[in-house]
């Protein structure tokens, strides 16, 4: 199925296009009902304040078909996406006889982590990107402030990633790098090239994690600044009900956890990047 294509997001999207395209009509209608939960919990809310029961049962409901569709999707996703990583495997066995081992074996775990970003990453990117649009209408709907804070903290959030996109990609091609040699250093089967190569790796790793540390912690600082805003602009200047307000505090941090998909998938997009360049080097 691979056979001759470049290794890429694109290619296997075209070639595995109707298995990913089910894939993501299940986790598009999965976030839509999720995005509607903190709606309905206000709705139940109120109700219940009111001595009326419906609206509980409109939740649980929910919560029901929710349920339903996240272990279909799952259990779906489990199939689909080892074909994908077999795939993978065969072709790139196909095209690197003449590949040292060594290469070919880290190569095969790259390849794999294709369709891992297919399988984890941009999934949760489809639902943020769902639940990033339906939090800013929905605030909106409350009060435009509030929408507008949100708007004004998802631009920040670029910016600051964009300062970082260099960093990973140059660290991510240095842990590559030295994963390629790691069966030829082995096969040495000396002390000294071992304990090098695994201080290496171990640089690489640490340097990563710093500069994913330092990225997080401003966007968290963003993120925390947004939500205690609303929360405060909801309690002093919005004559709603309690409901309303457990609704906009939700919608408020489901915004925030919908943002923390963001850097995670262009994190892992610098990274693929690298990888996709290198394995094209074959």
């Amino acid at each position: 199925m691979l056979n001759g294509q470049t290794f890429s997001i694109g290619t296997l999207l075209r070639v595995f296009r109707w298995q990913v395209g089910l894939t993501w009509i299940l986790i598009l209608s999965e976030t839509g009902i999720t995005v509607l939960i903190p709606l309905f919990i206000g709705f139940a809310i109120d109700g219940l304040l009111a001595g009326e029961t419906r609206a509980l049962a409109q939740l649980a409901a929910l919560l029901f078909v929710l349920i339903v569709l996240s272990v279909i999707r799952r259990i779906y996703d489990t199939r689909v996406y080892g074909t994908m990583r077999v795939e993978i495997g065969k072709a790139q066995v196909a095209r690197s006889r003449d590949l040292p081992v060594s290469k070919l074996n880290a190569r095969l775990g790259m390849g794999r982590e294709l369709a891992d970003f297919l399988e984890g990453v941009l999934p949760e990117a489809i639902a943020g990107t769902v639940q990033f649009v339906a939090a800013i209408v929905l605030l909106y709907l409350f009060s435009p402030t509030l929408a507008l804070a949100a708007a004004v903290v998802l631009i920040g959030m670029v910016l600051i990633y964009s300062l970082f996109h260099s960093g990973f990609y140059r660290w991510n091609g240095a842990l590559n790098h030295q994963s390629e040699q790691q069966v030829s250093i082995l096969e040495t089967r000396r002390d000294r090239p071992v304990l090098l190569h695994l201080l290496r790796l171990r640089r690489y790793e640490v340097a990563l994690s710093d500069v994913e540390a330092v990225l997080y912690g401003a966007i968290f600082i963003l993120l925390l600044g947004m939500l205690l805003f609303n929360l405060w602009f909801a309690t002093t200047q919005l004559g709603v009900t309690a409901g309303a307000i457990f609704s906009i505090v939700s919608y408020s941090w489901e915004f925030t956890e919908a943002a923390l998909a963001l850097p995670i998938t262009l994190q892992s997009w610098s990274r693929l990047s690298e990888i996709t360049k290198r394995l094209a080097s074959n």
